[in-house]
């Protein structure tokens, strides 16, 4: 794509991290646009990379869980998830973190793509996988305040429908994973 007028502009004038949480940093980008003009501020949160698991077990349910979200300030039901840590490689993440959150172990991890989770305010990347899981062994723990559950696509979609299900980065991750053919949404019921 070629940027028409846009010469060596805009700039980054100045940029300062600002560190919150172990988890969290605010980023403030001074930006000139053009020759002359006054530079504008401009804020993004950065966090590490964020990975989304779209996992479907040997009989074909989707594990999904629920937690607590302060954000929100209520419980959310979700794809298995989380953050990478520093250096770690996404699919060795995506192996922990479901194993971690619903008990299940990654048979085959599959990458679906790599993308912006909000272009205007993050600035973290978040990688989606699809992953065969193993059986799940018995007493096999979990990570504490999730609570897991194992539902049908069709199952799933009528979550998402009824709003009961509305993290939309997941909701993403599902039909990058109708698009590369590992699930199949046209078994996702509507209203």
């Amino acid at each position: 794509m070629t940027e028409i007028g846009m010469g060596e502009y805009p700039k980054i004038k100045s940029r300062r991290e600002i560190d919150i949480s172990p988890w969290m940093k605010v980023i403030e980008r001074e930006v000139e646009f053009r020759a002359g003009a006054k530079p504008e501020l401009y804020h993004a949160v950065g966090q590490q990379d964020y990975i989304a698991i779209v996992a479907l077990t040997p009989d074909g349910r989707i594990p999904i869980v629920q937690q607590y979200r302060p954000a929100l300030e209520r419980k959310t039901w979700e794809l298995p998830a989380g953050m990478t840590e520093p250096g770690e490689d996404p699919a060795k993440t995506c192996e922990r973190e479901l194993l971690e959150e619903t008990g299940y172990p990654a048979k085959a991890v599959h990458a679906l793509g790599t993308f912006s989770p909000c272009t205007a305010r993050l600035s973290n990347r978040v990688h989606s996988f699809f992953v065969e899981t193993g059986i799940r062994p018995p007493g096999q723990s979990i990570e504490a305040g999730i609570e897991v559950n194992l539902v049908s696509p069709g199952e799933l979609g009528a979550m998402i429908y009824s709003g009961e299900f509305t993290l939309q980065l997941h909701i993403g991750a599902l039909m990058l994973a109708g698009m590369r053919g590992y699930l199949d949404l046209s078994s996702f019921s509507g209203p």
